[in-house]
């Protein structure tokens, strides 16, 4: 059984402050080692299962935030970034029995964090078909296009609601709920016990029904803070600016929606 997980900081236990995200801040080493547990957690619930093999993304930031050296001798660990397409995924492919997703957070304009964004603070937000989107969603329809499951996500209550009304059957664990500027978290060692138990348990279900379905057409719109980003960004080939602030692209494919955002986020 070989297992993908990604990891974010944003929605990892506790996070409430750009400067817990940040290396070269203070407050950051306690967060990126809880950021470490949570995504050691995730391993041990996927060894508990009988995995043979489990790659590790670290997809915040630098990409330089998780300490291999205290998870499991059977997991790889991508640090840094590629550049590529597949971004917070990097190297996912169809050879995955499922995938999951730790320490993520809402997306950007949706009011679940103190620290909601859409792959960067820069734009106001990303639209997908009419609906706000998220990393998660991004990065899960990758995994629809490869048809390997959606096993797990851990993150901020909005997100895993969010994530239940889209499948009812991916288990999510809400390690916090965003108020305002403000976050409740339950405890980091709660955290650790209630994600092994929820990917142990995701592992036990009928995989089929943890793909999801591709939509056969993709509208996308972005947002951004400045006119001219917008200006800028609309001479993405097929692009069109709707306002004078937004951008949108359509197509039938969803590698496209993957490059466009690439070049215009």
């Amino acid at each position: 059984m070989k297992i993908y997980i990604s990891a974010d900081i944003e929605g990892v236990t506790g996070v409430t402050h750009w400067d817990e995200t940040s290396k070269n801040k203070s407050d950051y080493s306690a967060y990126s080692q809880q950021m470490t547990d949570e995504v050691g957690a995730a391993c041990d619930g996927c060894n508990d299962e009988g995995a043979e093999c489990i790659l590790i993304k670290d997809a915040h930031e630098s990409g330089r935030n998780i300490d291999h050296s205290q998870l499991p001798k059977n997991s790889k660990l991508i640090r840094g970034w590629d550049g590529g397409l597949y971004s917070m995924v990097q190297d996912l492919d169809d050879s995955f029995d499922g995938i999951v997703f730790i320490g993520y957070h809402s997306g950007a304009s949706i009011d679940g964090s103190p620290l909601s964004h859409t792959l960067t603070p820069s734009v106001l937000s990303i639209k997908l078909n009419g609906e706000l989107v998220d990393e998660f969603l991004l990065h899960a329809y990758i995994a629809a296009y490869h048809k390997v499951p959606i096993l797990f996500i851990s993150g901020d209550r909005s997100l895993c609601e969010s994530v239940k009304k889209l499948n009812p059957s991916i288990e999510t664990v809400a390690v916090k709920e965003g108020k305002g500027d403000s976050t409740i978290s339950i405890h980091p060692e709660m955290a650790l016990e209630l994600i092994r138990e929820g990917v142990s348990k995701s592992l036990k279900k009928d995989k089929q029904d943890l793909i999801l379905n591709l939509p056969e057409k993709f509208l996308v719109e972005v947002q951004y803070p400045k006119h001219m980003d917008a200006l800028r960004n609309s001479n993405y080939p097929g692009a069109k600016l709707q306002d004078s602030r937004t951008v949108t692209f359509s197509t039938n494919y969803y590698i496209e929606v993957l490059r466009f955002i690439h070049f215009t986020v």
